[in-house]
């Protein structure tokens, strides 16, 4: 990985990219959703500060997670400018987001869990899947395999029609 001087302050689009392991289109698309902010020179060349090296760290690990980028953007803009944030800051960011984590991995342990029940058995029930309808929560407005017909209604009719 290439060494930046402590002395620079600012760095090229290509340093930031080398540096971050972003390719060079995803730190101009992280910018054009305001994730991070460059200034440009005379020469219409971006310069970024070098807090954005943190900032591409955080918006690539949140994404991997499968945070939004909408949320991802409203705790980056918690964090101050033009300085590069604490361990402290991040502790506070990600300590917002656990509770979502831990639904997630609920979420994604039950499917692991029932995935192989789920395709084998061809039910299509809303009353009994636990990936269609977990703890039965179609079950006071809709009874069998209805949700499914919704979904895919539209499709069927542009296949017949």
């Amino acid at each position: 990985m290439p060494q930046i001087p402590e002395k620079i302050h600012e760095l090229t689009v290509g340093q930031l990219a080398a540096r971050s392991g972003a390719a060079v289109s995803a730190l101009h698309f992280y910018e054009s959703k305001g994730l991070i902010s460059s200034r440009r020179t005379a020469g219409n060349q971006r310069r970024y500060h070098r807090d954005a090296l943190r900032r591409v760290a955080f918006v690539r690990a949140a994404q991997r997670v499968g945070i939004p980028l909408a949320t991802i953007r409203e705790a980056l803009a918690e964090l101050p400018e033009e300085r590069t944030p604490t361990r402290e800051d991040w502790a506070r960011l990600s300590e917002a987001w656990r509770a979502e984590l831990e639904e997630r991995i609920k979420q994604l342990n039950r499917l692991r869990d029932h995935l192989t029940d789920c395709i084998g058995c061809g039910c299509l029930s809303l009353d009994t899947c636990v990936l269609s309808n977990p703890d039965d929560v179609f079950g006071q407005s809709r009874s069998g395999s209805r949700l499914m017909v919704e979904r895919g209604g539209s499709r069927q009719r542009r296949e017949r029609g």
